[in-house]
């Protein structure tokens, strides 16, 4: 079971091993099982992408060993890909207790080693001032939150830093390791932590659900290590089997088991990983002592959760709060579409002061009124799967709404569907919105077009373009392991165009045919070159089911093998 998350910073699939005993005497009996199960896998180099878009901006890093001679660079990486917008920074005060970053020095209880590898992240800090003061302004919306529930929890305020680390405070960042939001969640890890995940919310960027799963695994680290927040934080970046197993081998060294002396058996990445944050904890319990000026973040909640008691428009809701959508998106960026999630969450974070008015106005709305629906006449060879695509629901939703027993429909039929309240470019943050701003991110060298065939991975797509399976996954919002579906377009940059040899694949061409009586797959098949089997496929039909004259199949024909 993976049980790390996938760090932004570290870009690995952790696949730390779940240990039930809270003691560290306790793990020795452990330490045989944990050694048969999977370790850490580091993904190189450590990128974070937006790509459900997922994929939004990733995080600019490197490799680094224990004494790093120029540490990890936390950046976010192009940003106009995500289309970040900055808060204006306040003025630069002394902070205090009123303020976010003053009760995070008030509240410091990791410990202030001393350590080259700290001195190391602290000189890059020095030398990117602006860094910083753009991450922790972005910071605002969510930082009381967070700073909140730690405190509730009696957990150290410097973990509130963690984002800075995690994700530079974008919630929509998403990593190659399939990691997402503030805290950087991987799929498993959020499933495990109790995060629903579905087409239409991800519960890991959902800032109240992200944030409690989070600590909630924190606290359980903590735990389990006895109370060392460093051996803590080390088991979020890279998983507590791998913390384990490092415990392990220094015990079996004769060394001492703390941080400092199991960091060689740990991963290179998390080697620096425990360093940045204690760097980051230096710098806003003393900014001036590096040269920094830090945003002054007030202490006050920057929005109240309002129910919202069913589905409702994202772009309506941002019209009754009077914000704009982007902004209502960057509040709750768990909803990945149009609208949010007809079986909750049904709430939705508000601008504090908007807050009562909205919740007023809803109260007034039914739920017909939440989104807008049209009457929909089924016409020859649609299916609900080709209406949900078509408006941007599922057919779970029109099955729901139509009271439909089946996915049986009929030429003829009237379906009710719901649907966005406007053009869906004026929905910015949406999963789907942020991939294509990824996808049409203009980049060095020549773009080309490949066009998913049967048998096609990352991998084996970016062999025969010469590109390195990173780059593949980032062009087209990916992480490296995802599953490639046929037919999918995947765009690929190559620095030139006399590097890209010709190959089949480039001749594919999608086509829609609608068929007529008398077709069968066989003669389909036969007639553009394809099998059976990718028919079938493509088209998501049985083999035993007859095809219907104008129903419409999907193929992806090789234009050179096509007869006249």
């Amino acid at each position: 079971m993976k049980t790390g998350y996938m760090k932004n910073d570290s870009r690995r699939d952790s696949r730390g091993d779940v240990l039930t005993n809270t003691s560290r005497s306790g793990l020795a009996w452990m330490l045989t099982f944990i050694a048969a199960l999977p370790g850490c896998q580091t993904i190189t180099p450590p990128v974070t992408q937006n790509l459900e878009n997922p994929g939004i901006a990733p995080l600019e890093t490197s490799q680094t060993n224990v004494m790093p001679t120029e540490p990890l660079a936390i950046e976010v990486l192009q940003e106009s890909e995500t289309d970040i917008q900055e808060i204006e920074p306040s003025p630069t005060i002394t902070h205090t207790e009123q303020e976010l970053l003053g009760r995070i020095r008030n509240g410091s209880r990791l410990p202030q080693d001393q350590d080259p590898s700290i001195d190391a992240e602290l000189n890059w800090f020095a030398t990117h001032p602006d860094y910083l003061e753009r991450v922790l302004s972005r910071s605002e919306p969510y930082l009381y939150h967070i700073v909140e529930t730690l405190e509730h929890r009696e957990m150290p305020l410097d973990l509130g830093l963690l984002p800075v680390v995690e994700s530079a405070f974008d919630p929509f960042a998403y990593s190659h390791g399939q990691a997402a939001g503030l805290w950087q969640i991987i799929p498993g890890t959020g499933k495990r932590l109790g995060l629903k995940q579905n087409w239409w919310y991800d519960g890991r960027r959902d800032v109240l659900e992200s944030t409690r799963a989070a600590l909630d695994y924190l606290q359980y680290l903590n735990d389990l290590f006895d109370g060392d927040w460093l051996l803590t934080v080390a088991g979020y970046n890279s998983g507590e089997g791998n913390v384990a197993r490092a415990i392990r081998q220094a015990e079996e060294a004769g060394e001492p088991t703390d941080f400092w002396h199991i960091r060689r058996y740990l991963p290179v990445e998390t080697r620096a990983y425990v360093p940045r944050l204690l760097a980051l904890q230096r710098v806003v319990i003393a900014p001036h002592d590096y040269g920094l000026s830090l945003p002054v973040i007030q202490s006050e909640p920057r929005f109240e959760v309002v129910d919202i008691d069913g589905q409702i428009d994202m772009a309506l809701a941002a019209e009754l709060i009077g914000i704009s959508t982007d902004e209502l998106y960057r509040l709750n960026p768990g909803v990945n579409r149009w609208a949010t999630d007809p079986d909750g969450p049904h709430r939705l974070l508000v601008p504090e002061e908007r807050a009562a008015n909205f919740a007023s106005t809803m109260g007034d709305l039914s739920a017909r009124d939440r989104v807008r629906w049209s009457r929909h006449q089924v016409k020859a060879g649609e299916t609900l799967g080709h209406l949900a695509l078509a408006y941007q629901t599922t057919p779970a939703v029109l099955k729901k709404v139509n009271s439909l027993g089946n996915d049986m429909i009929r030429i003829g039929q009237s379906l009710m569907i719901p649907h966005a309240v406007k053009n869906l470019e004026d929905y910015p943050q949406t999963l789907d919105a942020r991939r294509a701003r990824t996808l049409n991110q203009p980049r060095d060298g020549q773009r080309h077009s490949h066009t998913v065939q049967s048998g096609d991975s990352l991998w084996s797509v970016s062999r025969q373009y010469d590109v390195s399976t990173m780059e593949l996954a980032r062009w087209n919002a990916m992480a490296p392991g995802d599953t490639l579906r046929i037919g999918r377009e995947l765009v690929i940059w190559t620095q030139s165009a006399a590097s890209l040899v010709p190959t089949q694949n480039e001749r594919i061409r999608h086509l829609t045919y609608t068929v007529r009586k008398g077709d069968s797959l066989s003669r389909i098949s036969t007639r553009f070159r394809v099998t059976v089997p990718e028919l079938l496929e493509w088209n998501n039909l049985s083999a035993n089911k007859y095809l219907q004259p104008g129903q419409r199949l999907v193929m992806y024909v090789d234009v050179t093998e096509q007869t006249t």
